[in-house]
């Protein structure tokens, strides 16, 4: 239920067959959140007979579960996961900055578009958070700077050029860098705020 690359769950699932036995990678979105609340989403790869068999077990642990297809796909779609994750961060940090220096009251605004189309979880979880300066790890930096490394990898032998995730990819190693690796991925704030020189609270500026 960890996320790796796609042809290691492959090579994992080829050599349990060899043995009689079988595989299935089954990576989870959801952070602490959907963890303590048992409402992950749950990103299934394997034979359908197997992942039919341990089913029960992944209804305990989440709301959103879909099988995916053959070993190996339930890592494939967690890393288009990950990829949307890494944009809608940038994008609510970098809205919080420009909200705080137009004047506005942060709290105010985020009651405002949560409700229209960028409504979206990190909205709702995370960039709260920010504003109260809790960067505790829901999911720790280090993992996502390992995730969206394996989705370039991906992208690199299927001949895609991802531009967005390749920023974003270097914005949290520049986290890494400031020395918040084990923070949650919402202190991306913190290389944007380096970066402008800014330093955001729920009051205007």
């Amino acid at each position: 239920m960890t996320t790796t690359q796609p042809s290691l769950s492959r090579d994992i699932a080829a050599a349990a067959s060899a043995n009689d036995l079988s595989a299935i990678d089954a990576p989870v979105s959801g952070g602490d959140v959907g963890a303590k609340n048992a409402a992950l989403s749950i990103m299934i790869g394997g034979d359908t007979k197997s992942v039919q068999a341990v089913m029960p077990l992944f209804e305990l642990l989440g709301k959103k579960i879909v099988h995916q297809g053959g070993p190996g796909t339930g890592q494939q779609a967690k890393l288009c996961n990950q990829i949307v994750i890494a944009g809608t961060m940038v994008g609510v940090c970098e809205s919080l900055l420009y909200g705080y220096k137009a004047g506005l009251d942060l709290n105010r605004m985020l009651d405002s578009i949560r409700g229209g189309a960028a409504a979206c979880w990190t909205l709702d979880h995370l960039a709260p958070r920010i504003l109260q300066r809790n960067f505790e790890p829901g999911f720790s930096v280090e993992h996502f700077v390992k995730d969206m490394g394996l989705a370039l990898e991906e992208a690199k032998r299927m001949g895609l050029v991802l531009p967005g995730l390749t920023l974003v990819h270097q914005l949290y190693q520049t986290v890494q860098t400031l020395g918040h690796g084990r923070s949650g991925t919402h202190a991306l704030m913190l290389a944007l705020e380096d970066l402008c020189k800014v330093h955001v609270s729920a009051s205007p500026a």
